[in-house]
């Protein structure tokens, strides 16, 4: 069938129209609530850091950088992962500097999908994965991720991960730490991964923007530590929360040379390359301003048990995350059993907004009970969102 002029879409994106995140922001905007919706902070990254974008900026860095990325951010990557992860990169052929962790992901699977391939993913998913499984042309097989118990940590059951890889399969694409749920995968859960991507040939995408923001006894580990993985993992990362500039979409990839050359066909050909005097700062980030983002990390542990306790008293189940920005609250408690129409009816009677956890998931009853906050806003944002969550609850009797 042809295009018309009223749906000039292609066909495999319609369904990806406006994101649930504009649909809440402008919710929050039309009633005035306070928005925890979608993840950003509202307070800026280490001044030093800053200083070093606007110096560049100043000094003529406002020419096209190289394609694959500065010199100095892909060699201060390197140094990141070895020194962290003890995992070696050559930053000249295996690092890739892409428009955040978004267009990372986005070119990886454009680059190593063909038509017809399938990708597993873990749900809920973040939702620009399913628009690049489209964009490929690509088939999407999710796995649920659920609470163990009520209030519960959440995870997989590896027989339904080993389960959802057929012939077509192509790439596993994990998140860890996981956006929405806030489980930072274990030594053990990775390994089951690791176990069927090695069994099945197939390669790993994993997304690790949350790496520095674990609480608790949480620890990140990436998978390519693991035995084998390196040579089969695409590992995707960025500045965004690490830093709070998450305005500024400097990402990254770290790959095998033959990876990385494939996501390099796709990206030179979309946005080539990103804003020099930004990269440079982050490279400077990543040498000299880990202690920054250790405070910013305690910082927002206590932001999540301050608003954990603000949900909790308003009677949701409350999901208390190892990592990320989010924190999860289980409707079903208020007698309840949708998420989506909570999330839509608090702005209103609340003043309060969230993201509901079902349009993350193509099998809704995953999703369908959670509604996700974000604590990474300033202490007196926090505080309002609680007095009016407490306020409501009074209400409700």
């Amino acid at each position: 069938m042809g295009h018309t002029l009223s749906e000039p879409l292609v066909e495999r994106m319609r369904g990806f129209g406006t994101t649930i995140f504009a649909e809440m922001t402008a919710l929050a905007q039309q009633t005035g609530a306070v928005n925890l919706g979608q993840g950003f902070p509202d307070t800026d990254g280490p001044n030093a850091m800053l200083e070093q974008a606007v110096e560049a900026i100043r000094g003529g860095l406002n020419q096209y950088p190289p394609g694959p990325g500065l010199p100095p951010l892909r060699q201060a990557v390197a140094a990141h992962r070895k020194a962290r992860y003890g995992l070696a990169y050559d930053p000249d052929s295996e690092i890739l500097v892409t428009v955040g962790a978004t267009e990372a992901v986005t070119a990886t699977i454009l680059a190593l999908c063909e038509s017809g391939d399938e990708v597993v993913v873990l749900e809920p998913y973040y939702d620009s994965y399913a628009a690049a499984i489209a964009l490929a042309g690509a088939v999407r097989r999710p796995v649920p991720l659920r609470p163990s118990e009520p209030g519960g940590r959440f995870t997989f059951d590896p027989a339904d991960l080993r389960a959802a890889v057929t012939d077509r399969t192509r790439l596993l694409l994990i998140n860890s730490p996981h956006n929405p749920t806030g489980t930072t995968l274990t030594v053990e859960e990775l390994q089951s991964i690791a176990d069927v991507a090695i069994d099945r040939d197939l390669i790993v995408v994993t997304d690790e923007v949350y790496e520095h923001l674990t609480y608790d006894a949480a620890t990140h580990v990436p998978i390519a530590t693991l035995p084998g993985m390196r040579e089969r993992t695409v590992s995707v990362s960025s500045a965004g929360k690490t830093f709070s500039v998450t305005g500024w979409k400097i990402g990254w990839i770290c790959a095998p040379a033959a990876m990385t050359r494939a996501v390099m066909t796709v990206k030179q050909f979309s946005t080539f390359t990103h804003n020099g005097a930004m990269q440079l700062a982050v490279a400077h980030g990543l040498l000299r301003e880990m202690e920054w983002v250790e405070a910013l990390r305690s910082s927002l542990q206590l932001r999540r048990d301050r608003l954990a306790d603000g949900l909790a008293s308003v009677g949701l189940t409350v999901h208390i995350p190892e990592a990320t920005y989010f924190i999860l609250g289980d409707v079903r408690p208020l007698g309840l059993d949708d998420g989506e129409a909570f999330a839509r009816a608090l702005p209103h009677e609340a003043g309060v907004v969230g993201i509901p956890v079902g349009v993350f998931c193509d099998d809704t009853d995953v999703g369908k009970p959670f509604v996700r906050f974000a604590f990474c806003k300033r202490d007196d944002v926090l505080d309002e969102a609680v007095s009016r969550l407490v306020s409501y609850a009074r209400r409700r009797g």
